[in-house]
């Protein structure tokens, strides 16, 4: 605690952007500091290090000790504004559960740069924050930190140099005074002339020095700050492709409070150096030039799209995106800012200088919002929150490009006047790639162009440049991405389904080479259709992602569903199973299907693979997977050998209770079509559903009649069967008369059965 205290009287004196700098309002504010001070001080900070990951774990447990022992001292707290505002940090300090490690560094350096104060101060009697600190290479702190260090050392030569300046002026007063004159008691003037002359020497000596020392210093602080600007600038780049990336489904913290920051400490820098350049009384236009440079290209990169429109926009239809300006606070009061937004192509993205209002390529409605501050969190946004686009003029075409393959930006445009700037700075934004459609059936298309142009585009491309072609390790990678995000699960797609989806995509056999050096292109992801199939690759994928996210995600996540899987791949893997084992898989001849596979007996005693009509997710909405894999009593064991009751227990849906008015209740059962056929007759079955009330609906089988035994292999005659069958999707029979068929894989006219029944 005693560094604290020390701290405490040190801080008066401190500027109020040096105080913010040393304790980050957003992450570290001072409270913190003052009233953890004596635990702070007593605990292992100056270890931590961003590359050592085994600190975590520590990092970690003093982060938790620090919100709990802030959530303690808030509840004692008999000052309700204290209390609330201890809460609130607390609260705000969760952000570091992800990155504990960022704390522990931070808190580190916090207390390296008091050291290097207090130090500094010491030097000078501790009666001034502007001295000439020790060491100016401030090897722990990061850039912008030893910058502001370097700025208080300029500041506190410049203020040596007036003071000697002073003293100078007031010793050349007092030798002029000497000249000629005699002392009141009668002794020569020329010793103390003498004297004095030498010390106006020494003077002048020590004020060319530091004059010189100024000199290089702030030329240093200039080149440092163009250094941490451009490092700045880069990072809010790669700000803006992690954004890009997270559209399928890559990390990204969204966090804009650090770089906000961070330009609001270069901001300042770049005031108080532009003050120093001026206090010199010399004509420095090099660096008078270089710095009003710096502002603005800061000024101008300071607009960020904090929340992306939708990337594939439906004409007519409406759409929210926010636009926040990190340099916020320091925006000149009186005149609102108002941002203006309108729709452009390829061609005006790469050529943003020459874009002016008139060049409309569409029609934007509530396409202006004015540039407004949160007090409370500190963020200065612009929300358009009903846009919409009425029309959009589309350009010429290229070879088989259709529409959805056309990409198109928000481009979002104001003029700012940042305090103590003369003029405005004309500032503009542009949004991610945005696909414009006119109808919901070109949705899946656009998004597949988003898809592409998310994954593989490169950082400083030329809007909206794509590769044609990617390796293959790049597209499964994706595809993995896409899909885990999309369904919300943390189950990845592993080798075998990789390995299918690239069989699935180049049109190769089951047992095909590696395909990691294998490059796909743009056509084969979703222009051309896959080989005896009416849809593209991504169309078929998409479908799965949709079915399993809103059908299928528990299964998936609990590792209940094989998924990708080719048919001579699934009889390797069966074929020494007993019969009822059977698999998920899905479908591959179908968009969003899931099948069934299992293993049964063959008519000559072998064992056949059957594959029942795919499910849909209409068949899903009406009977859910769970229960119908309870009601097909010929699968009994899910790959390679867990009981199919313990393991879908859970899935099951209980039994409803019979309705009132002497009604005979009335369910939905699922039967395959051996269970309907040969294993028992018509009559019993409609007896049966009599009894014990349900419905049954039969689903095909695509049979497999080869049979092997489990020391056999797969014969090129059932190679060629597996690869050539697909799943037969015939009508569906139900255990009714048809005449109360409905027509519908699994709907049942209810009415029909009741007016059956009752006859």
């Amino acid at each position: 605690m005693a560094q604290w205290i020390h701290m405490s009287q040190l801080i008066q004196c401190l500027p109020d952007d040096t105080i913010n700098t040393l304790y980050p309002p957003n992450a570290f504010p001072i409270e913190v500091r003052h009233f953890l001070s004596e635990w702070i001080e007593t605990q292992r900070w100056d270890d931590f290090a961003i590359e050592k990951v085994e600190q975590e774990s520590q990092a970690q447990a003093l982060l938790d000790q620090t919100i709990n022992m802030l959530q303690s001292i808030a509840h004692q707290n008999a000052n309700v504004v204290d209390r609330m505002k201890l809460m609130n940090i607390s609260r705000n300090m969760a952000v570091f559960q992800q990155r504990p490690l960022h704390f522990g560094v931070m808190v580190r350096d916090i207390l390296r740069k008091e050291r290097v104060l207090l130090n500094a101060s010491s030097t000078r009697g501790g009666h001034s924050q502007f001295q000439q600190f020790p060491n100016r290479d401030y090897p722990n702190m990061p850039d912008v930190d030893r910058l502001v260090l370097s700025v208080l050392e300029v500041q506190d030569i410049r203020q040596q140099i007036h003071q000697m300046q002073e003293e100078l002026n007031w010793e050349k007063q007092n030798y002029e005074g000497l000249q000629g004159s005699l002392q009141p008691n009668g002794l020569d003037p020329t010793t103390d002339k003498q004297k004095i002359q030498t010390h106006i020497q020494t003077l002048e000596f020590k004020v060319k020095t530091q004059a010189t020392k100024r000199f290089k210093l702030l030329k240093e602080c200039v080149d440092c700050l163009d250094q941490c600007q451009s490092r700045l600038i880069n990072r809010l780049k790669e700000w803006r492709c992690e954004q890009h990336k997270a559209a399928i489904g890559h990390p990204f913290d969204d966090n804009l409070n650090p770089l906000q920051t961070w330009c609001e400490q270069l901001l300042g820098v770049n005031g108080k150096l532009r003050q120093e350049v001026m206090l010199m009384g010399e004509s420095f236009t090099e660096f008078q030039e270089r710095l009003g440079q710096l502002q603005k290209v800061l000024i101008q990169s300071s607009l960020v799209v904090d929340k992306q429109p939708p990337q594939v926009i439906k004409t007519q239809s409406k759409f929210s995106t926010t636009v926040r300006y990190l340099l916020g606070e320091k925006v000149a009061p009186g005149k609102p800012v108002v941002l203006k937004a309108q729709i452009i192509n390829e061609l005006q993205a790469r050529n943003l200088g020459n874009v002016s209002c008139s060049d409309n390529v569409g029609e934007l409605i509530n396409n202006t919002a004015i540039l407004e501050h949160n007090t409370a969190s500190k963020h200065t946004c612009a929300t358009f929150r009903n846009m919409s686009i009425k029309k959009i003029k589309r350009a010429d075409r290229k070879g088989s490009e259709s529409v959805t393959e056309e990409k198109f930006a928000i481009l979002f445009s104001t003029e700012i006047t940042i305090t103590g700037c003369d003029t405005p700075y004309r500032t503009q934004i542009i949004s991610l790639p945005v696909v414009v459609i006119v109808h919901g059936s070109q949705d899946i298309n656009a998004l597949a162009t988003i898809v592409w142009d998310c994954a593989f585009s490169e950082p400083d491309r030329v809007p909206f440049v794509v590769p044609e072609r990617v390796p293959w390790r790049l597209m499964h990678s994706t595809l993995n991405s896409k899909f885990t995000s999309e369904v919300q699960t943390k189950h990845n797609l592993d080798q075998y389904n990789q390995h299918f989806l690239a069989q699935k995509i180049f049109d190769k056999p089951d047992f095909a080479d590696d395909f990691s050096n294998s490059m796909v292109t743009w056509a084969q992801f979703n222009k051309e259709v896959l080989p005896g199939r009416p849809f593209t690759f991504w169309q078929w994928f998409e479908g799965v992602m949709e079915l399993t996210k809103k059908h299928l995600k528990t299964y998936w996540s609990e590792g209940l569903i094989f998924g990708f899987i080719g048919k001579q791949h699934l009889h390797l893997i069966l074929k020494d199973r007993p019969n009822g084992t059977f698999l998920l898989r899905f479908s591959d001849s179908e968009i969003g299907g899931i099948t069934i596979a299992y293993v049964s007996a063959s008519e000559n005693g072998g064992q056949k693979i059957q594959n029942i009509q795919p499910f849909t997710k209409r068949d899903l909405e009406i009977r859910s997977l769970g229960d119908r894999i309870r009601d097909i009593s010929h699968i009994t064991y899910l790959y390679p050998d867990f009981p199919k009751h313990e393991v879908f227990k859970k899935f099951f849906s209980e039994p409803q209770p019979s309705p009132s008015g002497g009604y005979i209740p009335v369910s939905l059962q699922t039967t395959v079509g051996t269970e309907a056929g040969s294993a028992r007759p018509p009559s019993p079955v409609l007896q049966t559903m009599a009894d014990s009330p349900h419905s049954a609906v039969n689903f095909p089988v695509c049979q497999f009649q080869q049979p092997f035994s489990p020391q056999e292999t797969m014969t090129q005659d059932m190679m060629d069967t597996a690869s050539n069958a697909d799943e037969f999707r015939a009508p569906p029979s139900v255990a009714f008369p048809s005449d109360i068929y409905s027509g519908n894989n699994t709907e049942i006219d209810l009415d029909s059965i009741l007016q059956t029944l009752n006859n």
